[in-house]
């Protein structure tokens, strides 16, 4: 390895710099929120709570927790997520695998290619959206919100691309032996696509558990809200009197407040995805790179 220049050296270390000051300036505010989520309502409220809680309690997690409208959201999330994954990652593949073959061997794969490319340019509208799920009868269903981005074109070329790039003597070995085309996915390009993989399946996942404008347009019923919709009408109506509902709830609010109260669901609504994502992240910059190499 060459040794590097002075300037180089400078060069690195003021990049360390930046790139630190900018992942700290990310961080911070989940910090204050985390901060205000574990203190008390009366130093939330008097603005004391910075980065470290003040007067450490676990009431708003508990009052959050306790909360059956937080509980019916965030059940509903689960099972769009687990819904959701399943459709877009079938439905990513199957597309994918024929779009990535030559054109000897898939004719009509420029035409399909551009059918699936203009949908990313243009798109039906929000009204005729609607109306086609109204239509349907998917109002009020999990359908609904898992079906109007059921192939999302993106992941599709971040992962035909991917294929493109496996060495074709490996599947002419596959073919010579025998191999259909769906031994040949399953047995061979799936595998040697985990990198890929875990990187759609990381936009999947966050896609669908921070989505909640859907939620608001297809779902009439608050009971049948994600919970990201659920947080935003929450953080937009601050009055904490909507909720209360008994007398245990209202002995609770004595020890929580709104913010406190909002800084707590907020991050329980994050945690999922920082959990998921560390077990991704040493294949998500690879997949990303890969997927968008060729053309």
């Amino acid at each position: 390895m060459l040794n590097r220049t002075t300037g180089e050296k400078i060069f690195a270390v003021f990049n360390y710099i930046i790139l630190a000051l900018a992942a700290f300036a990310c961080l911070v505010p989940m910090l204050n929120v985390l901060a205000i989520s574990f203190s008390s309502s009366s130093a939330a409220a008097a603005g004391y709570v910075k980065l470290w809680p003040v007067d450490f309690t676990l009431a708003s997690y508990r009052y959050a927790l306790g909360k059956r409208e937080f509980l019916q959201s965030f059940l509903v999330s689960i099972r769009r997520v687990a819904l959701g994954y399943i459709v877009n990652m079938i439905l990513t593949i199957s597309v994918a695998y024929p779009l990535s073959k030559d054109k000897s061997t898939f004719r009509a794969r420029d035409y399909y290619a551009w059918f699936f490319i203009i949908t990313m340019m243009f798109n039906g509208g929000l009204i005729p959206t609607f109306m086609t799920v109204r239509k349907l009868g998917l109002l009020d269903t999990l359908w609904a919100l898992v079906l109007p981005g059921a192939v999302p074109v993106f992941n599709v070329i971040l992962l035909m691309n991917f294929f493109r790039e496996l060495p074709k003597e490996i599947e002419e070995a596959a073919y010579i032996d025998g191999a259909s085309h769906w031994t040949t996915l399953f047995r061979i390009y799936l595998p040697l696509s985990l990198p890929s993989l875990a990187t759609i399946s990381l936009f999947v996942l966050v896609g669908h558990w921070n989505g909640w404008f859907d939620g608001m347009i297809y779902m009439n019923r608050p009971k049948n809200w994600p919970l990201q919709t659920y947080l935003r009408t929450i953080l937009i109506n601050p009055d904490l009197s909507h909720y209360q509902t008994s007398s245990e709830e209202l002995a609770g609010l004595r020890e929580v407040s709104e913010r406190t109260f909002k800084s707590a669901q907020v991050f329980l609504g994050a945690a999922p995805i920082l959990a998921v994502y560390p077990f991704l992240q040493k294949y998500f910059m690879k997949g990303l790179v890969m997927g968008s190499v060729k053309g």
